[in-house]
Protein backbone atom coordinates (compact mmCIF):
# COMPACT_ATOMS: atom_id res chain seq x y z
CA UNK A 1 0.00 0.00 0.00
CA UNK A 2 1.07 3.62 -0.56
CA UNK A 3 2.24 5.59 2.47
CA UNK A 4 3.62 9.06 3.20
CA UNK A 5 7.00 8.51 4.84
CA UNK A 6 9.77 10.67 6.19
CA UNK A 7 13.44 9.85 5.73
CA UNK A 8 16.35 11.71 7.30
CA UNK A 9 20.08 11.27 7.86
CA UNK A 10 21.37 10.36 11.32
CA UNK A 11 24.06 13.04 11.82
CA UNK A 12 24.23 14.23 15.46
CA UNK A 13 25.32 17.78 16.10
CA UNK A 14 28.95 17.90 17.38
CA UNK A 15 27.91 18.77 20.93
CA UNK A 16 25.19 16.11 21.15
CA UNK A 17 25.71 12.98 23.22
CA UNK A 18 23.41 9.98 23.01
CA UNK A 19 21.12 9.55 26.00
CA UNK A 20 20.31 6.24 27.71
CA UNK A 21 17.09 5.85 25.71
CA UNK A 22 18.52 6.82 22.31
CA UNK A 23 19.30 4.09 19.78
CA UNK A 24 22.29 4.81 17.56
CA UNK A 25 21.20 5.48 13.99
CA UNK A 26 17.54 4.72 14.67
CA UNK A 27 15.85 6.69 17.45
CA UNK A 28 16.34 9.78 19.59
CA UNK A 29 14.34 11.77 22.11
CA UNK A 30 15.87 15.00 20.78
CA UNK A 31 15.16 14.99 17.04
CA UNK A 32 16.44 18.50 16.26
CA UNK A 33 19.86 17.51 17.66
CA UNK A 34 20.27 14.46 15.43
CA UNK A 35 18.21 14.16 12.24
CA UNK A 36 19.43 16.02 9.15
CA UNK A 37 18.09 16.60 5.63
CA UNK A 38 14.50 15.41 6.17
CA UNK A 39 12.60 14.31 3.06
CA UNK A 40 8.95 13.33 2.67
CA UNK A 41 8.17 10.73 0.01
CA UNK A 42 5.34 8.42 -1.02
CA UNK A 43 6.43 4.79 -1.17
CA UNK A 44 5.02 1.29 -0.95
CA UNK A 45 4.97 -0.52 2.38
CA UNK A 46 3.37 -3.85 3.39
CA UNK A 47 -0.16 -3.83 4.77
CA UNK A 48 -0.16 -4.42 8.55
CA UNK A 49 -1.19 -7.80 9.96
CA UNK A 50 -2.49 -8.88 13.37
CA UNK A 51 0.40 -10.33 15.39
CA UNK A 52 -0.88 -9.97 18.97
CA UNK A 53 -4.35 -10.77 20.35
CA UNK A 54 -4.91 -7.15 21.45
CA UNK A 55 -4.14 -5.54 18.09
CA UNK A 56 -6.64 -3.92 15.71
CA UNK A 57 -6.37 -3.18 11.99
CA UNK A 58 -8.09 0.09 11.03
CA UNK A 59 -9.07 1.37 7.60
CA UNK A 60 -7.98 5.00 7.80
CA UNK A 61 -10.75 7.37 6.72
CA UNK A 62 -9.35 10.78 7.72
CA UNK A 63 -5.95 11.96 8.89
CA UNK A 64 -4.84 15.52 9.53
CA UNK A 65 -1.50 17.13 8.84
CA UNK A 66 -0.15 18.24 12.22
CA UNK A 67 2.32 21.03 12.90
CA UNK A 68 4.65 18.31 14.17
CA UNK A 69 4.55 16.65 10.72
CA UNK A 70 5.44 20.01 9.20
CA UNK A 71 8.29 20.65 11.62
CA UNK A 72 9.72 17.14 11.24
CA UNK A 73 9.93 17.77 7.50
CA UNK A 74 11.27 21.32 7.89
CA UNK A 75 14.99 21.98 8.31
CA UNK A 76 16.97 24.82 9.86
CA UNK A 77 19.86 26.58 8.13
CA UNK A 78 22.16 23.65 8.92
CA UNK A 79 19.72 21.06 7.60
CA UNK A 80 18.51 19.72 10.96
CA UNK A 81 14.83 18.98 11.49
CA UNK A 82 13.00 21.63 13.51
CA UNK A 83 11.04 19.08 15.55
CA UNK A 84 12.75 18.65 18.95
CA UNK A 85 11.06 15.49 20.25
CA UNK A 86 11.00 11.69 20.05
CA UNK A 87 11.66 10.51 16.48
CA UNK A 88 12.80 7.41 14.66
CA UNK A 89 13.14 7.52 10.87
CA UNK A 90 12.20 6.32 8.33
CA UNK A 91 8.59 6.27 9.47
CA UNK A 92 5.09 6.64 8.06
CA UNK A 93 3.78 10.01 9.23
CA UNK A 94 0.30 10.79 10.53
CA UNK A 95 -1.17 10.58 14.02
CA UNK A 96 -4.36 12.69 13.95
CA UNK A 97 -6.67 10.11 12.45
CA UNK A 98 -9.90 8.16 12.57
CA UNK A 99 -11.21 5.17 10.69
CA UNK A 100 -13.17 1.93 10.81
CA UNK A 101 -12.17 -1.35 12.43
CA UNK A 102 -11.36 -3.97 9.78
CA UNK A 103 -10.03 -6.79 11.95
CA UNK A 104 -9.43 -7.21 15.67
CA UNK A 105 -7.61 -9.73 17.79
CA UNK A 106 -9.72 -11.79 20.24
CA UNK A 107 -8.44 -9.77 23.23
CA UNK A 108 -8.86 -6.34 21.62
CA UNK A 109 -11.45 -4.98 24.06
CA UNK A 110 -13.74 -2.11 23.08
CA UNK A 111 -14.21 0.21 26.08
CA UNK A 112 -17.68 1.17 24.85
CA UNK A 113 -19.05 -2.38 24.96
CA UNK A 114 -16.46 -4.14 27.15
CA UNK A 115 -16.36 -6.79 24.43
CA UNK A 116 -13.89 -7.40 21.57
CA UNK A 117 -13.99 -4.84 18.76
CA UNK A 118 -16.14 -5.76 15.79
CA UNK A 119 -15.66 -4.78 12.15
CA UNK A 120 -17.13 -1.42 11.22
CA UNK A 121 -16.74 0.36 14.56
CA UNK A 122 -15.64 3.98 13.99
CA UNK A 123 -12.58 4.75 16.12
CA UNK A 124 -9.78 7.16 16.80
CA UNK A 125 -6.53 6.55 18.66
CA UNK A 126 -4.13 8.09 21.08
CA UNK A 127 -0.77 8.91 19.54
CA UNK A 128 1.19 8.46 22.78
CA UNK A 129 1.91 4.74 23.04
CA UNK A 130 2.49 4.48 26.79
CA UNK A 131 3.65 1.20 28.31
CA UNK A 132 1.49 1.17 31.46
CA UNK A 133 4.11 -0.37 33.75
CA UNK A 134 6.98 2.14 34.15
CA UNK A 135 7.06 4.50 37.16
CA UNK A 136 5.52 7.55 35.39
CA UNK A 137 2.71 5.37 34.02
CA UNK A 138 2.14 3.79 37.43
CA UNK A 139 2.04 7.26 38.97
CA UNK A 140 -0.68 8.29 36.50
CA UNK A 141 1.44 10.22 34.01
CA UNK A 142 1.24 8.22 30.75
CA UNK A 143 2.24 11.22 28.63
CA UNK A 144 5.68 10.95 30.25
CA UNK A 145 6.13 7.20 29.91
CA UNK A 146 9.77 6.12 30.16
CA UNK A 147 9.20 3.62 27.34
CA UNK A 148 7.08 5.93 25.21
CA UNK A 149 6.61 5.31 21.51
CA UNK A 150 4.56 7.58 19.24
CA UNK A 151 2.41 6.88 16.20
CA UNK A 152 3.80 8.75 13.22
CA UNK A 153 7.03 9.72 15.00
CA UNK A 154 8.88 6.45 15.62
CA UNK A 155 6.04 3.96 14.96
CA UNK A 156 4.19 3.53 11.67
CA UNK A 157 1.50 6.19 11.37
CA UNK A 158 -1.76 6.83 9.55
CA UNK A 159 -0.90 8.38 6.18
CA UNK A 160 -1.68 5.03 4.54
CA UNK A 161 -4.72 2.93 3.75
CA UNK A 162 -4.43 0.82 6.92
CA UNK A 163 -2.85 1.20 10.35
CA UNK A 164 -2.38 -1.26 13.21
CA UNK A 165 -2.95 -0.07 16.79
CA UNK A 166 -3.26 -1.87 20.11
CA UNK A 167 -6.80 -1.72 21.48
CA UNK A 168 -5.76 0.02 24.69
CA UNK A 169 -5.09 3.20 22.70
CA UNK A 170 -8.39 3.15 20.77
CA UNK A 171 -11.58 5.09 21.49
CA UNK A 172 -14.95 4.51 19.88
CA UNK A 173 -16.60 7.34 17.91
CA UNK A 174 -20.10 5.84 18.13
CA UNK A 175 -21.13 8.81 20.27
CA UNK A 176 -20.64 11.07 17.24
CA UNK A 177 -22.86 9.04 14.90
CA UNK A 178 -26.03 10.90 14.00
CA UNK A 179 -24.35 14.21 14.84
CA UNK A 180 -21.80 14.05 12.04
CA UNK A 181 -22.61 12.18 8.83
CA UNK A 182 -20.42 10.51 6.20
CA UNK A 183 -16.91 11.88 5.84
CA UNK A 184 -17.63 14.58 8.43
CA UNK A 185 -17.85 11.93 11.15
CA UNK A 186 -14.30 10.85 10.39
CA UNK A 187 -13.09 14.42 9.93
CA UNK A 188 -14.37 15.17 13.44
CA UNK A 189 -12.80 11.95 14.68
CA UNK A 190 -9.41 12.95 13.28
CA UNK A 191 -9.58 16.14 15.37
CA UNK A 192 -10.06 14.34 18.69
CA UNK A 193 -6.29 13.95 19.12
CA UNK A 194 -5.28 17.63 18.66
CA UNK A 195 -8.30 18.79 20.66
CA UNK A 196 -7.22 16.42 23.44
CA UNK A 197 -3.75 18.01 23.39
CA UNK A 198 -5.43 21.38 24.00
CA UNK A 199 -7.71 19.91 26.68
CA UNK A 200 -4.77 18.33 28.48
CA UNK A 201 -2.92 21.66 28.37
CA UNK A 202 -5.63 23.96 29.70
CA UNK A 203 -7.64 21.61 31.92
CA UNK A 204 -5.31 18.91 33.22
CA UNK A 205 -1.98 20.75 33.25
CA UNK A 206 -3.25 24.31 33.50
CA UNK A 207 -5.62 23.39 36.29
CA UNK A 208 -8.70 24.46 34.39
CA UNK A 209 -10.72 27.58 35.07
CA UNK A 210 -13.74 28.59 37.10
CA UNK A 211 -16.74 29.83 35.14
CA UNK A 212 -16.26 33.57 34.73
CA UNK A 213 -12.46 33.51 34.45
CA UNK A 214 -10.67 35.28 31.61
CA UNK A 215 -8.19 33.39 29.43
CA UNK A 216 -5.61 34.33 26.81
CA UNK A 217 -4.41 32.13 23.98
CA UNK A 218 -1.28 33.00 22.04
CA UNK A 219 -1.42 31.38 18.60
CA UNK A 220 -4.37 30.45 16.42
CA UNK A 221 -3.14 27.14 15.09
CA UNK A 222 -5.21 23.98 15.62
CA UNK A 223 -4.18 23.60 19.30
CA UNK A 224 -4.88 27.24 20.11
CA UNK A 225 -8.22 27.12 18.30
CA UNK A 226 -9.19 23.90 20.06
CA UNK A 227 -8.37 25.59 23.37
CA UNK A 228 -10.75 28.41 22.43
CA UNK A 229 -13.60 25.93 22.04
CA UNK A 230 -12.74 23.91 25.16
CA UNK A 231 -12.39 26.97 27.41
CA UNK A 232 -15.54 28.63 26.15
CA UNK A 233 -17.42 25.38 26.75
CA UNK A 234 -15.84 25.35 30.22
CA UNK A 235 -17.36 28.68 31.17
CA UNK A 236 -14.66 31.23 30.41
CA UNK A 237 -16.03 34.76 30.62
CA UNK A 238 -13.69 36.20 28.03
CA UNK A 239 -11.51 34.20 25.67
CA UNK A 240 -8.93 36.47 24.07
CA UNK A 241 -6.66 35.23 21.30
CA UNK A 242 -3.50 36.86 19.96
CA UNK A 243 -2.86 35.84 16.35
CA UNK A 244 -1.38 37.72 13.34
CA UNK A 245 -3.38 35.79 10.69
CA UNK A 246 -6.76 37.32 9.86
CA UNK A 247 -8.07 33.92 8.72
CA UNK A 248 -7.17 32.35 12.05
CA UNK A 249 -8.55 35.26 14.07
CA UNK A 250 -11.90 34.91 12.29
CA UNK A 251 -11.89 31.17 12.93
CA UNK A 252 -11.24 31.77 16.62
CA UNK A 253 -14.26 34.06 16.78
CA UNK A 254 -16.38 31.38 15.10
CA UNK A 255 -15.31 28.91 17.79
CA UNK A 256 -16.35 31.27 20.57
CA UNK A 257 -13.49 33.71 21.20
CA UNK A 258 -14.70 37.05 22.48
CA UNK A 259 -11.79 39.12 21.22
CA UNK A 260 -9.10 38.49 18.60
CA UNK A 261 -6.01 40.70 18.71
CA UNK A 262 -3.55 41.21 15.88
CA UNK A 263 -0.26 41.69 17.80
CA UNK A 264 1.42 43.18 14.72
CA UNK A 265 -1.04 46.09 14.68
CA UNK A 266 -2.27 46.41 18.26
CA UNK A 267 -0.59 46.68 21.63
CA UNK A 268 -1.54 43.32 23.06
CA UNK A 269 -1.16 44.22 26.73
CA UNK A 270 -3.15 47.46 26.44
CA UNK A 271 -5.92 45.63 24.59
CA UNK A 272 -5.99 42.83 27.19
CA UNK A 273 -6.22 45.26 30.10
CA UNK A 274 -8.98 47.16 28.34
CA UNK A 275 -11.01 44.02 27.60
CA UNK A 276 -10.68 42.73 31.18
CA UNK A 277 -11.07 46.00 33.14
CA UNK A 278 -7.45 45.72 34.22
CA UNK A 279 -7.75 42.24 35.75
CA UNK A 280 -5.85 40.34 33.05
CA UNK A 281 -6.30 36.59 32.67
CA UNK A 282 -6.34 33.53 34.91
CA UNK A 283 -4.75 31.34 32.25
CA UNK A 284 -2.33 32.10 29.42
CA UNK A 285 -1.68 29.42 26.79
CA UNK A 286 1.56 29.55 24.79
CA UNK A 287 0.65 27.83 21.53
CA UNK A 288 2.79 29.80 19.06
CA UNK A 289 6.04 27.81 19.11
CA UNK A 290 7.95 31.10 19.40
CA UNK A 291 7.86 31.72 23.18
CA UNK A 292 11.06 33.76 23.06
CA UNK A 293 9.21 36.31 20.92
CA UNK A 294 5.92 36.57 22.78
CA UNK A 295 7.21 36.05 26.35
CA UNK A 296 7.63 39.78 26.94
CA UNK A 297 3.90 40.24 26.36
CA UNK A 298 3.10 37.44 28.81
CA UNK A 299 5.29 38.91 31.53
CA UNK A 300 4.06 42.46 31.00
CA UNK A 301 0.44 41.31 31.06
CA UNK A 302 0.95 39.42 34.33
CA UNK A 303 2.91 42.31 35.88
CA UNK A 304 0.44 45.04 34.96
CA UNK A 305 -2.77 43.12 35.63
CA UNK A 306 -4.57 43.53 38.94
CA UNK A 307 -5.31 39.81 39.06
CA UNK A 308 -2.84 37.46 40.71
CA UNK A 309 -2.26 33.69 40.64
CA UNK A 310 -2.26 33.34 36.86
CA UNK A 311 -0.96 30.19 35.18
CA UNK A 312 1.05 30.12 31.95
CA UNK A 313 0.87 26.82 30.06
CA UNK A 314 3.52 26.03 27.46
CA UNK A 315 2.13 23.54 24.94
CA UNK A 316 3.87 24.36 21.63
CA UNK A 317 7.15 22.51 21.06
CA UNK A 318 10.22 24.71 20.54
CA UNK A 319 13.91 24.11 21.17
CA UNK A 320 14.57 27.69 22.33
CA UNK A 321 15.41 29.52 25.56
CA UNK A 322 12.81 31.77 27.21
CA UNK A 323 13.89 35.13 28.71
CA UNK A 324 12.23 34.55 32.09
CA UNK A 325 12.04 37.23 34.80
CA UNK A 326 11.55 35.41 38.07
CA UNK A 327 10.52 38.55 39.96
CA UNK A 328 7.34 38.85 37.88
CA UNK A 329 6.21 35.36 38.81
CA UNK A 330 7.16 35.76 42.47
CA UNK A 331 5.41 39.08 43.05
CA UNK A 332 2.32 38.15 41.04
CA UNK A 333 2.11 34.61 42.48
CA UNK A 334 2.09 33.25 38.93
CA UNK A 335 2.86 29.73 37.69
CA UNK A 336 4.46 28.20 34.62
CA UNK A 337 3.65 24.63 33.60
CA UNK A 338 4.54 22.51 30.62
CA UNK A 339 2.04 20.34 28.77
CA UNK A 340 2.81 17.33 26.60
CA UNK A 341 0.47 14.87 24.99
CA UNK A 342 -3.14 13.94 25.56
CA UNK A 343 -3.34 10.55 27.29
CA UNK A 344 -4.84 9.60 30.62
CA UNK A 345 -7.13 11.57 32.96
CA UNK A 346 -10.21 10.74 30.89
CA UNK A 347 -9.20 13.28 28.26
CA UNK A 348 -10.13 11.43 25.05
CA UNK A 349 -13.64 10.37 26.10
CA UNK A 350 -14.36 13.84 27.49
CA UNK A 351 -13.31 15.48 24.23
CA UNK A 352 -15.47 13.06 22.24
CA UNK A 353 -18.42 13.93 24.50
CA UNK A 354 -17.72 17.64 24.05
CA UNK A 355 -17.83 17.13 20.28
CA UNK A 356 -21.10 15.24 20.64
CA UNK A 357 -22.53 18.13 22.67
CA UNK A 358 -21.77 20.83 20.12
CA UNK A 359 -18.02 21.53 19.95
CA UNK A 360 -17.63 21.38 16.17
CA UNK A 361 -13.91 21.36 15.50
CA UNK A 362 -14.42 20.54 11.81
CA UNK A 363 -14.69 24.32 11.31
CA UNK A 364 -10.90 24.51 11.41
CA UNK A 365 -10.42 22.23 8.39
CA UNK A 366 -9.35 24.51 5.56
CA UNK A 367 -8.92 21.87 2.87
CA UNK A 368 -9.23 18.15 2.22
CA UNK A 369 -6.63 16.43 0.04
CA UNK A 370 -5.68 13.04 -1.35
CA UNK A 371 -2.78 10.94 -0.07
CA UNK A 372 -0.73 11.92 -3.13
CA UNK A 373 -1.09 15.61 -2.22
CA UNK A 374 0.07 15.26 1.39
CA UNK A 375 3.82 15.86 0.78
CA UNK A 376 3.01 19.03 -1.15
CA UNK A 377 0.83 20.37 1.67
CA UNK A 378 3.31 19.42 4.40
CA UNK A 379 5.73 21.72 2.62
CA UNK A 380 3.14 24.41 1.91
CA UNK A 381 2.08 24.58 5.56
CA UNK A 382 5.59 25.74 6.47
CA UNK A 383 4.68 29.20 5.19
CA UNK A 384 0.95 29.37 4.35
CA UNK A 385 -0.82 30.58 7.50
CA UNK A 386 -4.17 30.87 5.71
CA UNK A 387 -4.37 27.09 5.85
CA UNK A 388 -5.24 26.03 9.39
CA UNK A 389 -5.89 22.29 9.15
CA UNK A 390 -5.40 20.18 6.04
CA UNK A 391 -7.01 16.76 6.20
CA UNK A 392 -6.41 13.74 3.97
CA UNK A 393 -9.63 11.79 3.27
CA UNK A 394 -9.72 8.06 2.52
CA UNK A 395 -6.00 7.56 1.85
Amino acid sequence: MKAVRLHAKWDPRPEFKLGPKDVEGKLTWLGSKVWRYPEVVIEDIPEPKIEKPTEVIIRVRAVGICGSDVHMAQADEEGYTLYPGLTGFPVTLGHEFSGEVVEAGPEAINRRTNKPFEAGEPVTAEEMLWCGHCRPCADGFPNHCENLKELGFDTEGAFARYIKVDAKYLWSLKELEGIYEGDKLFMAGSLVEPTSVAYNAVIERGGGIRPGDNVVIFGGGPIGLAAVGVLKKGGASKVIISEPSEVRRKMALELGADHAIDPTKENFVEALLDYTNGMGAKLYLEATGVPHIIWKDIEEAIWRSRGINATVVIVARADVKIPLTGEVFQVRRANIVGAQGHSGHGTFPRVISLMASGLDMTKIISKTVSLEEVPEYIKRLQTDKNLVKVTCLNP
